[in-house]
């Protein structure tokens, strides 16, 4: 079975068996967690979600993403800024789809 399910604000494509990242999510690594923002199930489509219908998911392990370099220049006036950010995630693994 298919949902897409709400996670902190961004709409994830999951189904049963499957491991994704998230934004990093305060439960500690291996603990279980419910998501309740379904927004469709199979073939039923929420309005906008479905009433009593969850995601179930474990927390594998909080990991950080590859560095993304930002780098600010003004031509010709001697301006250059050089940061790196590493964002942080939470890997999970879609245990159940309930409703």
């Amino acid at each position: 079975m298919i949902a897409i399910v709400n996670i902190q604000g961004q709409q994830f494509k999951v189904k049963q068996g499957q491991e994704i990242f998230v934004h990093r999510l305060k439960e500690d690594e291996g603990s279980s967690v419910s998501f309740d923002e379904v927004l469709l199930s199979g073939t039923t489509v929420g309005t906008p979600t479905i009433s009593g219908a969850s995601v179930k998911a474990t927390v594998l392990e909080h990991v950080q993403g590859d560095k993304v370099i930002v780098f600010k220049k003004k031509r010709r006036k001697g301006y250059r800024v050089k940061n790196g950010h590493r964002q942080a995630f939470s890997k999970i693994k879609i245990d159940s789809i309930n409703g």
